[in-house]
This record gives C-alpha cells, structure tokens and sequence, in this order.
C-alpha cells in the first residue's frame, strides 16, 4: 500500500488541516501518516486559539515517520513561524523526501496574512525549492510572484514566474474570482487549464487542504503531476456535490461522500 504524510495543523472540527488531509489521503486509496505542527481550538465559525509544536517535536515526528514507515509522498499545509518551517525543510532534505506538495496558505480568503514577513521568507528560500509543486490561490501567489493578479493571463504570467524561481511545478488555483474556479497547472514551461463551473455550496472550509492532499495521493500511487491534479478536482466536486451541512458556520466538505463499504452502513 502507497503511503503519504501530512504535516499540518490540526483541526478540533475536522474539516480542514490533518482531520482533513487524513480523510483525503484515506479516501484516495493512500495510508495516511501525520506530523502536527500545531493544534487550534475551531469551528465552522472561527478559531479560538492555537498551541505551536517546539520545533524539536514536530522534528521528532516527521523523523519517527520516515524512519518506520517511508511515505511516497509528502502534503505540507500551513505553518506559522520561520522556525517551524526550517524545520521541516531541514528534515525533508534529510531524508530525501519525493513528491513533496507544498500548500502555500500564507493569504485567508479574507485577505488577512495569516503568517508574517519572517516566516514567507523561510517559506520562499527553505521549503518551495524542495516543491514538486506548490499550490497557491491567487493572493499567496501576488505575494510569492510581485504581480498583480486581475485576469488569465495574469495568472499565467505569475505562474510562470514562481515556477522560474522556485524550480517546481505550480498549480495557482483561481477560485478568489479570477475565473470560474478554473485553476492553472504550470510545469516545465508548459501549461494547462482545469476547468470546473462553481458549486453553490457554502460549506467550502478546508477545500485547499482537501485538493492538495488528494494530489500527493495521486502523486504517492504513481499517477503524473497532471492526472494527480484532476483526480484532486474531481474528488473535491463530488464531496462538495452531496450539500453536507454541519455546523452554524462555513462547514466541512463530506469526505467520504464515495464511501461504499459493510462498515460504513
């Protein structure tokens, strides 16, 4: 069996973060592993507070992982400090880690940082170069390009530039009202558009955990970069298809919406 390894923060309502890279890579056919960079009291409606791991401990786990259960690929989603984040560069070199999807979360969707200036500059010189691909939305990549991003070729262009300074692949996911959730996948000086219409679910917390997640899946059973990426986007569409709602706020996706199995009855 495949395995992949998540290293995250954990989500105390199971929609995002490790809860929901773990369901992710489980439903994607996948033994999931995780190394949690920090734990957060949240809900559908916002997050309460959050407890870091010291930067030895979670060395200790990504370290306690490789060393048992070797993962084919590796999900990275947000960090918080430039010390977290050195960290697990340094242990990803170490170890040799492949098929490393590296989600940039730096810009909430309300446009608020959500990492500071030291921690970006870390992330820009230590960890994407370790990349097989980074996935930003359009405001982390305007921060990781220099550009404005207002259309298509904008996203392009930007694209291309992270993809030139950083020497990994680039999904920019275009779903921050540049186009019609169509999302740009760069690699190697060529591209290519997935196309998707927008699903009228409020219920969208944890989508970006969710597709980056499914593309190491993808990438750890053997699947190329661009059938990783649309097995991810379709995976997403139908969980956010079936309308879970729960909670009084911006809920989860139901993960397990293609789960077919005696135990699940």
């Amino acid at each position: 069996m495949k395995t992949a390894l998540s290293i995250a923060g954990s989500d105390s309502c199971g929609g995002a973060g490790i809860q929901a890279d773990i369901k992710t890579m489980t439903l994607n056919g996948v033994y999931a592993m995780s190394a949690i960079t920090a734990l957060t009291a949240q809900n559908t409606t916002g997050v309460r507070g959050v407890q870091e791991a010291t930067p030895d401990f979670l060395a200790q786990q990504i370290d306690a992982v490789f060393e048992d259960i070797r993962p084919d690929a590796v999900k990275i989603g947000m960090v918080s400090s430039a010390e977290l984040i050195r960290t697990i560069a340094e242990r990803l070199k170490f170890h040799k880690a492949v098929n490393v999807v590296v989600d940039t979360v730096m810009v909430a969707t309300s446009g608020a940082r959500l990492i500071n200036e030291d921690a970006i500059d870390v992330l820009k010189c230590e960890l994407i170069p370790l990349a097989t691909l980074v996935t930003p939305n359009i405001p982390e990549a305007e921060v990781l390009s220099g550009i404005k991003i207002q259309n298509k070729d904008d996203m392009l262009k930007a694209a291309r530039i992270i993809s030139e300074a950083y020497h990994c692949a680039v999904l920019l996911k275009g779903g921050h009202s540049v186009s019609d959730a169509n999302d740009l996948l760069y690699e190697k000086e060529s591209y290519k558009w997935f196309c998707g219409k927008r699903i009228d679910n409020p219920n969208t917390h944890g989508t970006g955990c969710t597709l980056s997640s499914a593309i190491a899946a993808g990438l750890a059973k053997g699947y190329d970069l661009e059938s990783s990426v649309q097995r991810a986007k379709d995976f997403i569409s139908g969980a956010l298809a079936v309308m879970l709602d729960l909670g009084q706020g911006s809920g989860p996706m139901n993960h397990a919406f293609d789960l077919n199995s005696q135990f699940a009855k």
